[in-house]
């Protein structure tokens, strides 16, 4: 019988429902869920919330187990989950960041405009198509030596731009500036780095996906200038991809190793997919110098696909990227495990913070955002759907207080990819999608209904409580005029 939600949840504050320490023996925190009601019934009507509560009785957990407005169903952790962990008896679990390993967006601007575009704007979706390689599997341009790879795992991001796949600037507008440290290339199998190796610059299928949008509205105009955004029209280009099946395979591997580790610290699980081990732990340790490798792996691959955004555009405008103003914006991840200092009963603590199908979103201030947007605050990058739009944030000092610097990562989905299919059956999505002005290429495009946006939540409505709850502020809205999907 299906839990009804409303007759727990307590709301403590406008936007933030609890479900109580003793909703179910063994909780060790609360779990604080951020919604409005709309939100608030969807998230009931599967098991995210539910999810949320068992990893509220994980060792070491601090401060709330958290669902942000996004939350669905997941592995372990609910897609949307937040949990931070002392390092002492903490643990760490690979279900709380997920089998794609930092999977990420990034958004790149450009000072086209919708005019400069629109005559040239199936040539320039069918080039970005050939160029960067989408869908299951995915082989991509460039294949590394065992060498090359082990390097690649350590230096992230900047491995890639010191082979001139990039630009020094990069770097310095990635979160982490595209590395994090401690990655440990002999704790990666040789099954994941034989996936790995051929799949440098690959979006990947499912919910990856490579957008030119259009820049729509500006909320905050001052952060928007900051962030390289002008006016209404202006062109820009974000896509979301991770570490593909290099990271996969990680998360796979770790799995075995955390259930048995579970067993032998006689750690209670209310769900074996929360397999963990303590943070300090030889197994903890291991998965997080794998983990730190596969992600270093997807900014790598993420950075390697913006050189071929840059080049699509030079090859259909005959003009240097340079000249066309194709600046990183950021590069956030979201499903990842950090050691971060938080501020915990009146002292700073090193915690490991779980994100899965979470932002992060410092505020203005914070040591970690990079120099030209410290005063700002750092910028957060919020997909919606491929029919309707996106946002642009930026992180709040509430979100520091409440959530450990975090925000949503994107729409969150409303209904399962078989659902969607079912209730979109017959419908022809390209043509729908080009009656809105939205070029779509897919190399699975019966697949495309699995991503419509009936498929998910309307990320205006997610946003705006963030917003209202005071963890991130919209600077800006992007709607997509091209398309690229698996």
């Amino acid at each position: 019988m299906a839990t009804n939600w409303r007759d727990i949840l307590r709301e403590v504050a406008p936007y933030r429902w609890e479900v109580p320490v003793d909703y179910k023996p063994g909780m060790n925190v609360p779990v604080r869920v951020y919604a409005d009601e709309t939100l608030l019934d969807i998230a009931g009507e599967e098991q995210a919330i539910e999810q949320a509560v068992n990893v509220a009785m994980l060792p070491g957990i601090v401060w709330r187990s958290l669902a942000m407005p996004d939350i669905h169903w997941g592995y372990g952790f609910p897609i949307g989950g937040v949990a931070a962990m002392r390092l002492d008896d903490g643990v760490i679990s690979p279900g709380g960041v997920g089998f794609d390993i930092n999977c990420g967006t990034r958004l790149i601007a450009t000072t086209l405009t919708f005019d400069d575009v629109q005559p040239v704007q199936k040539q320039l979706v069918d080039q970005l198509f050939r160029d960067i390689p989408a869908g299951l599997g995915g082989r991509g341009p460039l294949e590394v030596t065992d060498a090359e790879l082990d390097d690649l795992m350590v230096r992230g991001a900047t491995w890639m731009i010191e082979r001139g796949f990039g630009w020094p600037e990069d770097a310095e507008r990635t979160e982490s500036e595209g590395v994090l440290g401690g990655a440990d290339p002999a704790r990666v199998s040789q099954r994941a780095r034989q996936r790995g190796r051929v799949q440098l610059g690959t979006l990947g299928s499912g919910n990856h996906f490579l957008e030119v949008q259009v820049l729509d509205a500006v909320f905050d105009r001052e952060a928007a200038v900051r962030f390289g955004l002008g006016e209404p029209g202006q062109i820009l280009v974000f896509f979301h991809c991770g570490s593909r099946g290099f990271g996969h395979q990680v998360c796979q591997d770790y799995l075995d190793v955390m259930e048995d580790a579970a067993k032998r610290y006689e750690i209670p699980l209310p769900d074996k997919q929360l397999a963990c081990a303590p943070i300090r732990s030889e197994e903890g340790q291991a998965y997080m110098a794998a983990m730190a490798a596969a992600a270093n792996f997807a900014w790598a691959n993420r950075q390697y696909i913006a050189y071929w955004v840059r080049r699509s555009f030079e090859h259909v405008f005959k003009r240097p990227a340079e000249e066309l103003g194709m600046h990183l914006v950021y590069d956030v991840a979201h499903n990842i495990a950090k050691i971060e200092r938080h501020a915990v009963d009146g002292g700073d603590i090193d915690l490991c913070v779980h994100r899965k199908g979470a932002t992060r979103a410092f505020p203005a201030g914070h040591p970690d955002i990079p120099q030209r947007y410290r005063d700002i605050g750092q910028p957060v990058l919020i997909p919606g759907d491929m029919g309707r739009y996106s946002f642009l944030a930026v992180g709040q000092p509430d979100a520091m207080r409440e959530t450990w610097g975090s925000t949503c990562h994107g729409a969150g989905r409303v209904r399962s990819r078989h659902e969607a299919k079912r209730v979109l059956k017959g419908v022809d999505l390209t043509k729908r999608l080009a009656d809105l002005g939205i070029v779509v290429r897919a190399h699975n495009r019966g697949a495309l209904a699995e991503e419509a946006s009936e498929a998910y939540k309307d990320v205006a409505n997610v946003v705006e409580v963030l917003e209202r709850a005071g963890i991130s502020r919209n600077v800006a809205r992007m709607r997509p005029i091209g398309v690229i999907k698996g």
